[in-house]
């Protein structure tokens, strides 16, 4: 039986994974199939006996949706919920609310690929011109982070998503399973994916 126990996943699906779109850091609702996938993987976890002490969710609805509709198939809602910002989808930036196969139409397939799937390749930055600006930015959810709001990132590579996820597991996750503590992530697919790039990339685990 291994020493540590956690279990990372990915939200369910929104209106957004529907329409192929780059949703980021747009907060949006599970779809009904979502919320199905959810309680499907709550049903799933109650039959293989999972049980937890602490639940990590990023900072948008559909990662803290999913957790809930998780722990309530598992009857574990009282099991503490807390949530970061660092645990949040990747920063798209100026492709946020984008059609992938238009953006590809335009830009060619190599370019959205070097932009979706490179390490450190980082998309354009959104401004205050881009359609979704004002609502990310003005959003009151990101003045009560860690770092000040100016600060907080206009785009980001899969490697930056990893550098700010990092302190977070360090200092606040880490720690918590080294104790001896049961965790379930819910997230998203670039932040489960930055961090298990981490995880299994030579490092060890509780360092």
């Amino acid at each position: 039986m291994s020493k540590y126990k956690l279990v990372m996943l990915r939200h369910g699906e929104g209106a957004w994974n529907i329409e192929n779109r780059f949703c980021s850091w747009v907060d949006q609702k599970l779809s009904e199939d979502g919320l199905r996938e959810a309680e499907m993987c709550g049903k799933h976890l109650k039959f293989l006996g999972f049980e937890f002490d602490l639940v990590y969710t990023s900072i948008l609805s559909r990662s803290i949706q999913t957790a809930w509709l998780i722990m309530q198939e598992l009857g574990q809602e009282w099991v503490p919920v807390r949530s970061s910002w660092r645990l949040n989808e990747r920063h798209y930036g100026a492709l946020i609310g984008l059609n992938r196969a238009e953006l590809a139409l335009n830009h060619g397939e190599e370019q959205v690929k070097i932009w979706r799937r490179s390490y450190d390749n980082a998309p354009p930055p959104i401004d205050e011109s881009h359609p979704y600006y004002q609502e990310i930015h003005t959003d009151r959810r990101y003045t009560c982070c860690d770092i000040q709001k100016d600060n907080l990132p206009k785009s980001e590579s899969l490697k930056q998503v990893l550098e700010r996820l990092l302190p977070y597991w360090n200092e606040e996750i880490a720690p918590e399973i080294k104790k001896g503590k049961r965790v379930l992530i819910s997230a998203h697919g670039n932040s489960t994916r930055a961090l298990l790039k981490h995880l299994e990339g030579g490092s060890r685990m509780m360092t």
